[in-house]
């Protein structure tokens, strides 16, 4: 059995919309005791207490803080397992130490684990969410497995959905006996080593023209709501930007825009991904650093557009899912090896777009197809 996350978009009633913020701010306040409580142990020369003594803890506090009984109560043990990883990441110096969690800035989504049937499909059109009841939602028809778990998020544009972690049976797509290699690009975002091209459609542009409008009326709004922020704190009134109606309606509209144009990007690649896993066997790839790339400020906006990581993602977990293989190369020299002798003739500077090689006199051969043909060259070599 295989886990896969499915979103779905849910339509909460006003009082299950209510129920759901509460869980935000339960959460929030409970991520943010066992943290002060963490420091203070770390201070006063006590050790740090694992996941299951904070889930001790969660029992105690309930009791001190009965409002706790409110939330959905494995939310409240995912949120010390959270805390517990952030101080484990923070111990392997892989990221920085845990923050205090914001009600200005808070993190909108909670997580519940499925506990006697607690988190259910009732039809296509109703899910069934823990302390929540029924709620109407759409795209449950593709729900068709038992549910592990199911995250809950408000999303920047006022919408919530539901992100279900379900278990189900692969089906490995048939076997074609076909190879590909895949250099990634910016023009192009794709170039395969049969010379088919994947164009990098930039869908922003439409909606530029509308975001733009949108961005300058939030900054105007913000900036006349931050005025009156300030004046209200000298009569000593304490008012905040959620406070003002038409801030929030020009941010959600931001949102509304910047998240038609992730879902267009992310539908165009989900479409190309599960085309090539299922035409080739093998699909061979460079294993670029994607972070590393983005330092480079001329080619930061473009890179990032391209989605290079989220390309590298889809085909690693496609692959897995329907029995393919995905074979990471070292990108070392790719694009200057000739792809028929192998020689390699040095750099050359990006406007140079067609290679020619001066020692088996290969000439006039797409600068990016010759280096999708070495990646794959190199994976079939490296097998």
């Amino acid at each position: 059995m295989t886990l896969k996350g499915i979103k779905v978009r849910i339509y909460p009633t006003p009082e299950q919309q209510v129920a759901i913020e509460n869980n935000f701010r339960l959460n929030r306040f409970l991520w943010n005791q066992l943290l002060g409580m963490q420091i203070a142990r770390h201070e006063n020369g006590g050790s740090f207490v694992t996941k299951f003594g904070m889930n001790y803890l969660i029992k105690l506090m309930k009791i001190e803080f009965p409002f706790l009984k409110e939330a959905e109560s494995t939310s409240l043990l995912y949120t010390s397992a959270d805390l517990a990883d952030s101080y484990d990441r923070f111990f392997k110096k892989q990221n920085g130490f845990p923050k205090f969690k914001s009600r200005r800035r808070p993190k909108n989504s909670y997580k519940s684990n499925c506990v006697n049937g607690n988190i259910q499909v009732a039809d296509n059109h109703y899910l069934k969410l823990p302390k929540l009841g029924l709620v109407k939602s759409n795209g449950l028809q593709r729900v068709k497995d038992r549910v592990k778990s199911v995250v809950v998020r408000k999303k920047a544009d006022g919408t919530f959905e539901a992100t279900l972690l379900v278990e189900f049976e692969t089906k490995t797509f048939k076997p074609t006996g076909k190879t590909i290699g895949i250099d990634l690009g910016v023009a192009d975002l794709v170039i395969q080593s049969d010379g088919y091209k994947l164009r990098n459609k930039q869908f922003e542009r439409s909606s530029a023209n509308k975001k733009r409008v949108w961005e300058r009326k939030l900054a105007r709004r913000r900036q006349q709501a931050l005025v009156k922020i300030k004046q209200a704190k000298t009569q000593g009134i304490e008012l905040e930007l959620s406070d003002f109606k038409n801030v929030q309606k020009a941010k959600e509209q931001v949102a509304r825009i910047n998240k038609k144009i992730a879902n267009q990007r992310n539908n165009y690649l989900q479409k190309y991904t599960t085309s090539l896993v299922r035409k080739y066997d093998l699909i061979a790839m460079e294993d670029l650093k994607t972070k590393n790339l983005l330092q480079n400020h001329h080619l930061a906006r473009s890179l990032a557009d391209a989605a290079w990581a989220k390309i590298k993602s889809m085909l690693a977990y496609k692959c897995e899912w329907y029995g393919k293989e995905l074979v990471l190369v070292n990108p070392a020299y790719t694009s200057q090896m000739c792809a028929h002798c192998g020689e390699n003739t040095g750099k050359k500077p990006l406007r140079i777009r067609r290679f020619d090689c001066p020692h088996c006199h290969t000439t006039d051969i797409d600068r990016d197809v010759n280096a999708a043909i070495n990646i794959l060259n190199k994976a079939l070599a490296q097998r």
